[in-house]
């Protein structure tokens, strides 16, 4: 069953109306109903706000990794582990092939439904995760494979075994390396990209995001807590992070935003799938016409342009 946020009440209906009309046999009025959904849905997703794009990443019928996986990878083979601790599930990782091109994915799964969500531990990593994808990584170096993040998650696990793991330090040592690996590195945000959890997976020739997809150093609930006192004003935190893909290209913090359906990727995921795949494949292209060398340059001046100071 679909799921439908605050303001999509009227498309909710339209919906209803169609699945009435359809059932009903009543042709004439399924089809006009059909051209009124379209033009309901081009209204409401033409004016959506800040916070109603970041309702939209956490929209519980996004695809998440797993879903673009078997929708955009061929022959793939999961590779586990970080060969230290345990294989942590919240990061899924394949070997496969997109479009004829050999591919070594890796992205957060957020899981659905209670037992999902708790193997999957809500899509955040514990340090193993980071690590197992820092030597899946320097696998695909090896092996010249280009590698393609997908990013989807509420942040970096803030429990006390993690810390006691090595959350930081497994973050930072990605950051770090990652900045340096020689094969080509792809990294969209295809939903929530949270804190350190994003940062880890972050690092990469390009960093892109999906039309309704965000990114912050904190979440909105966990920002108004802290400016506020209060966790209800998450709406005015989201407005004044300027946490949506539009804005962050605006400000230059990611190098391109993926079109997404109309309708949201929620509601189309094969059309946001042939968008991943089209636009991983033109990046594949436009890598093949650099050295190893010029890509590990532009990476390392890109991160280090981040941010404005002024001297006095």
């Amino acid at each position: 069953m679909a799921t439908y946020l605050d303001f999509e009440k009227s498309i909710k209906s339209l919906d209803e109306d169609i699945s009435n009309a359809k059932i009903k046999g009543d042709i004439p009025a399924f089809e006009i109903l059909k051209k009124n959904l379209q033009k309901e849905i081009s209204k409401v997703y033409k004016n959506l706000n800040d916070y109603q794009k970041l309702q939209l990443a956490r929209h519980p019928d996004r695809p998440y990794t797993m879903d673009y996986v078997r929708l955009i990878l061929d022959d793939a083979y999961q590779i586990h582990g970080d060969r230290a601790f345990r294989d942590d599930k919240a990061i899924l990782a394949y070997l496969g092939y997109i479009g004829g091109q050999k591919v070594i994915l890796i992205g957060q799964q957020k899981g659905r439904g209670t037992k999902n969500k708790l193997k999957r531990n809500f899509g955040m990593p514990h340090p193993e995760g980071y690590r197992k994808a820092l030597r899946i990584t320097k696998m695909a170096e090896k092996f010249d494979i280009p590698v393609l993040f997908l990013i989807d998650t509420p942040g970096a696990f803030p429990g006390l075994e993690a810390e006691e793991r090595g959350q930081s330090e497994a973050i930072a040592k990605n950051l770090f390396e990652l900045s340096d690996v020689k094969t080509k590195m792809l990294s969209i945000v295809i939903g929530e990209g949270g804190s350190g959890g994003a940062l880890a997976l972050g690092v990469a020739d390009k960093i892109v995001m999906m039309k309704y997809s965000v990114l912050s150093v904190i979440s909105p609930e966990g920002c108004a807590a802290i400016l506020w006192n209060d966790p209800l004003k998450q709406e005015s935190a989201t407005k004044a992070m300027k946490i949506t893909s539009e804005d962050l290209y605006k400000m230059g913090l990611i190098d391109d935003v993926i079109d997404e359906p109309i309708v949201g990727a929620h509601r189309d995921k094969v059309a946001a799938a042939k968008a991943i795949k089209e636009y991983f494949l033109k990046f594949i292209d436009e890598m093949n016409k650099t050295s190893d060398e010029e890509r590990i340059k532009r990476r390392v001046e890109k991160i280090l342009s981040i941010g404005a100071y002024e001297e006095k």
